[in-house]
């Protein structure tokens, strides 16, 4: 009995990671942009048909997204899971966010996250303009941060970290990271699975994405400058309306 139970462990650990690794918003969030189909890898194949021809699988139900949605409510899911998340509670006044922003990112962001109250950690119109100082106001933070860019041109756009943006020697970041904006129209751009340069901080510049060429979101050390283009970690269109913008307000938010 205890060998079963050890071998069904496995089994499933097996199948997060599947699902982690190509369709992480799946494991991170309660919404999708996606299709109503998910495009397996050749590779992964052979995990799911040992996993569903398993005495186990009979306990299990493969639906559609559709047939989900219809599904009645168990200790799993309730009717409010369906409804769009309310707004969440901003303890500081941001200069940048307004409800249409929040309705959008709020119906994104990992569940994990969904339902706090998200809180000021670093402004460029309280702190400075210092991507220094930005790393050490979130010294002491160990949860997700958000970021929220306007630009010159009035266009909102960012990112959503999975780990507070720091120095490092290497990447860093899980598959809930993500980048969108809001030009002209909401657009979120998930891990695409064929990399993991997340984000990675330098003291003169704050890089997410990459491989192959650009990066996503690129950021100088005054938060002054920065860039954006498609890149392999998110197959991300440029954010802003041009590949280089200038920073007119910078804000980055917990979730606490």
């Amino acid at each position: 009995m205890g060998f079963l139970a050890q071998s069904f462990s496995t089994e499933v650990d097996h199948l997060y990671t599947f699902f982690v690794q190509w369709s992480p918003e799946t494991i991170y969030s309660k919404h999708s942009s996606k299709p109503d189909f998910l495009r397996v890898h050749p590779e992964a194949l052979d995990v799911i048909d040992s996993l569903l021809s398993s005495s186990a699988s009979e306990t299990w139900e493969i639906v559609t997204v559709k047939q989900q949605n219809k599904r009645r409510p168990s200790v799993c899911s309730s009717a409010d899971s369906e409804a769009d998340e309310p707004l969440p509670v901003l303890i500081d006044q941001s200069q940048i966010l307004n409800e249409r922003h929040l309705e959008h990112l709020t119906n994104h962001i990992p569940a994990r996250t969904q339902g706090s109250s998200w809180k000021l950690v670093y402004s460029t119109v309280e702190h400075g303009t210092s991507l220094t100082t930005l790393y050490r106001q979130m010294r002491e933070l160990d949860r997700p941060v958000l970021m929220v860019i306007r630009d010159t041109d009035d266009q909102v756009f960012g990112a959503f970290s999975s780990d507070p943006f720091r120095v490092s020697s290497y990447c860093y970041g899980t598959g809930e990271t993500f980048l969108y904006s809001f030009s002209p129209e909401f657009q979120i751009f998930r891990w695409s699975g064929e990399n993991s340069y997340f984000v990675r901080g330098f003291l003169d510049s704050l890089q997410m994405g990459g491989g192959g060429g650009p990066f996503g979101l690129w950021l100088d050390s005054d938060l002054y400058r920065g860039s954006s283009y498609s890149c392999n970690t998110f197959c991300n269109r440029p954010l802003s309306l041009h590949h280089d913008f200038t920073v007119r307000d910078l804000e980055v938010w917990s979730f606490v």
